[in-house]
């Protein structure tokens, strides 16, 4: 077993009673790649490891389970990111039925994928209490959830990109190796895991690719979370940039340049993609552009030449490198068409309730870690609606009131849950726009919505606003109607949401200490229609924070034995206010065509971007030097034993 924690590849195919080898998948033309590698003026290949890293939240995984004999009935309160999925599994397992099980989700100190699956904790939890009938506790603690909760990321990517010698790209090819611990911590141990990999040719106009992914089993702790991302979409993109910068290299281009050179075109939208995907919209080059000139690109690649010289002169001990990542996310699990394998279809769900008063609740099957939910949701309602935000309560995590729903996580709540309520919002709003009409005395066409209700075209003293259609609908309602004013949505989208952005980094590193200064890190992404741009800031900072701890030190460790050496935030690496960069912001706005509000999603795009970001900052500083790729994590001591293994050290 130890050859698994060595040797990924030796583990794969090594003699077992049982083998370990999960799956093996690909997608792409093979036969149109090959021949398109066989014909390219320029190849790179290059083996790209993302390392194995864990979410980490504040707050551990953690249940109370309270069985009442006399009722039969379960009630879970926990930190949970998907309440409905927990209900369902409980019931299947303890074969008590759902209506007969509550779990309530309260406020839950972050997620970020590690508190999706229904953790053996939480089923010992339960089945303790139902056999007990006492209250049964299970709180995780520091030193399990970094060693035994579920794992991310450890793939293992071998890219290689075809192209011409003026830089066009002609072919992409590539195979990974993708280690999932002992056993699998998401839905399903087959290819779904890796499911959305196949955004690897991300914003680029590759005419044919090819991937395969072998997924294996090893003696590690389960893998296979999607930390902060769609199901290996934080991958794929570290995997498409790093290539990017490598090609870059070699052909003597600049590799801002070459991505602009290479992007899919705003005309092509939709795009379909060489590997399946269907891109909804984009515009790569506007995003690009207005980056680099935010940042006075030239200029910041003038003072690097200068300071190459400097460097080799003897002058100064600090090299500067300049990290360019454009990613495309694929968020929004998701439509039917594309989750089948799952045997599941991840719609989400919206009820609105409307009160005789004008004001309202909102209930959701997601559930919020701090991602603002209560905000943004009445937010989306009172724009749809005209009730103020204020009179709108939002509630989430209870699967006794909230419709059923597929939780928080792949960046899915906007693109998902936020359409189900804008839905569900103009349900509402028809039947609000008959009972306007009846009062007014007018056909339903001679009304127009005007902010918050609605006024007779080409009369507009004639005007009767939600306050008042809600007491209406509940008191004196149109003969025929039912009284009331609510509605509930279910949400299945046509496809999934696309949200893109332009990240650059400027880095210091002193050769001699191995230690690095991040001197500018700005961000820039379109995640379509913007709903509350404060919201948006704080997701953006929240996931540049974690992207930076993952690319330059957060590593989950293990020794020759197997054991886990990074299991406290003495030695895992947790960025604090010292350390974190100061971050730059900025958006373009491309909305997503088949959204009901054209939102795309935000809360995982600075986690895909910006790792690539960081990891090329730091190979754009060495490259001057002879490197063409050093492996993250990118601390002080693998700074330095690059230095010196590339003879900038003495």
């Amino acid at each position: 077993l130890r050859e698994d924690i060595k040797d990924k590849k030796d583990g794969a195919h090594g003699p077992r009673k049982h083998h370990n080898h999960i799956f093996e998948w690909t997608v792409g033309d093979k036969e149109l790649t090959d021949a398109a590698f066989n014909k390219a003026e320029v190849t790179i290949k290059e083996m790209i490891s993302y390392h194995r890293t864990h979410p980490s939240p504040l707050e551990t995984c953690q249940c109370v389970c309270s069985f009442d004999k006399v009722k039969g009935e379960l009630t879970i309160w926990g930190t949970f990111q998907a309440p409905h999925v927990i209900r369902t599994v409980v019931s299947l397992i303890a074969k008590l039925p759902e209506q007969k099980i509550h779990v309530i989700a309260p406020d839950i100190g972050g997620g970020f994928g590690n508190k999706v699956g229904a953790y053996p904790g939480y089923i010992c939890a339960a089945v303790a209490s139902i056999v007990t009938g006492k209250p049964v506790k299970w709180v995780e603690d520091r030193i399990e959830n970094l060693t035994a909760t579920s794992f991310a990321r450890d793939y293992h990517m071998t890219a290689e990109i075809a192209a011409t010698r003026e830089g066009k790209v002609t072919g992409l090819r590539v195979h990974v190796l993708a280690d999932h611990g002992a056993f699998d911590a998401c839905a399903d141990p087959s290819k779904w895991p890796a499911g959305f990999f196949n955004i690897v040719t991300g914003s680029y106009d590759f005419p044919v690719a090819h991937l395969a992914v072998d997924g294996i089993y090893t003696n590690k702790a389960p893998g296979g979370v999607a930390y902060r991302c769609s199901f290996r979409v934080t991958e794929a993109a570290y995997c498409i940039e790093r290539a990017m910068d490598i090609l870059a290299q070699k052909l003597g281009m600049d590799p801002a340049e070459l991505r602009l050179k290479n992007f899919v075109k705003p005309e092509q939208f939709p795009y379909h993609s060489a590997l399946g995907w269907e891109y909804d919209s984009g515009d790569y080059h506007t995003a690009m552009r207005k980056a680099m000139e935010s940042v006075k690109y030239a200029e910041l690649r003038q003072e690097q030449a200068a300071k190459r010289e400097a460097f080799k002169r003897g002058e100064t001990r600090e090299i500067m490198g300049i990290g360019v990542s454009f990613f495309t996310e694929i968020v929004g699990a998701g439509p039917s068409k594309n989750c089948d394998i799952l045997g599941i279809a991840m719609f989400d769900s919206c009820e609105i309730r409307l009160h005789p008063t004008g004001a309202g609740i909102a209930r959701m099957g997601t559930k919020s870690q701090g991602q603002g939910h209560e905000t943004t949701w009445a937010q989306i309602i009172a724009t749809e609606i005209g009730i103020p935000a204020d009179n709108i309560m939002v509630e989430e995590g209870n699967t006794d009131t909230a419709p059923y729903g597929l939780g928080t996580y792949g960046s899915r709540s906007t693109p998902v849950a936020g359409a189900a309520i804008a839905m569900a919002a103009r349900k509402i709003k028809a039947k609000a726009q008959m009972i306007a009409a009846y009062k007014l005395e007018v056909h339903e066409d001679d009304l127009e919505w005007d902010i918050d209700g609605f006024r007779v075209k080409g009369l507009p003293e004639k005007f009767l606003g939600m306050k008042d259609i809600c007491w209406i609908a509940y008191n004196s309602p149109p003969p025929g109607m039912e009284p009331g004013l609510e509605a509930v949505s279910y949400y299945d989208p046509p496809n999934m949401t696309y949200p893109f952005g332009a990240y650059i980094c400027v880095m210091d590193i002193d050769v001699d200490t191995g230690v690095y200064k991040v001197r500018r890190f700005y961000a820039l992404d379109d995640c379509g229609t913007r709903i509350n741009p404060m919201i948006i800031e704080g997701q953006v900072h929240g996931g540049l924070t974690e992207a930076f701890a993952i690319a330059m030190g957060q590593e989950i460790h293990y020794d020759e034995s197997g054991n886990v050496t990074t299991g406290s935030f003495m030695d895992f690496f947790i960025p604090t206010a010292v350390e974190t960069p100061k971050w730059e912001t900025d958006y373009t706005v491309t909305p997503s065509p088949h959204h009901p509000i054209g939102a795309k999603g935000v809360g995982e795009s600075p986690n895909v971007g910006g790792v690539p970001c960081f990891s090329n900052a730091v190979n754009d500083a060495f490259s001057f030097l002879g490197s063409t790729h050093i492996q993250m994590p990118h601390d002080y001591w693998r700074n330095w034993k690059a230095a010196r293994e590339l003879g900038a050290v003495g």
